[in-house]
């Protein structure tokens, strides 16, 4: 039996989730991006006039885009994206390092496109941008670089162009 595969993904979150403490210590062994400054930028308008974009790393795509790759160890620096009125039959989730059950029953558990219509038909926001964008959330090593320098840019510039004055990102 190999630990390096699906089992082995799907017992480590089975073990960070009862041993908290366990997860500690495989992340104290992990190396991570540090910046030291943060790309802030003021809100331009007040969020109740404000379109809001969606930024996921929980590995969401449609399921006719190829899937995030899960042999490569270092990840996938791509992304995906997915119109935000795709009909939820059509949405997958490609991704082995957190358990996504929960979002397979549900996608606003990582994407709540739902709940921003709901705040947008309360008046509580301008607006949704009408594209998701998603990346798998386990980048490291050599596609760092690929990530940083040019599909996070590129995504950024996408989301300007889609009209969004704020962004929500969803961790997985």
């Amino acid at each position: 039996m190999s630990w390096g595969g699906d089992l082995g993904n799907r017992v480590a979150v089975q073990l960070f989730r009862r041993l908290p403490w366990l997860g500690e210590v495989w992340a104290r062994r992990r190396r991570v991006v540090e910046s030291h400054s943060v790309p802030w930028a003021p809100m331009r308008r007040p969020v109740c006039e404000s379109v809001i974009g969606l930024v996921t790393t929980a590995g969401v795509h449609l399921r006719t885009d190829p899937p995030f790759d899960m042999t490569d160890p270092d990840g996938d620096p791509g992304v995906r994206v997915v119109p935000v009125d795709a009909p939820r039959s059509e949405v997958r989730i490609t991704h082995k390092y957190y358990d996504h059950a929960a979002a397979d029953r549900d996608l606003n558990v990582v994407v709540p496109v739902d709940r921003l219509r709901e705040l947008q038909a309360a008046g509580d926001v301008g607006g949704v941008a009408p594209r998701i964008y998603s990346f798998m959330g386990h980048i490291d090593g050599r596609h760092l670089r690929t990530l940083m320098e040019s599909t996070a840019p590129d995504v950024a510039r996408r989301l300007g162009a889609d009209g969004a004055d704020a962004v929500v990102l969803t961790p997985a």
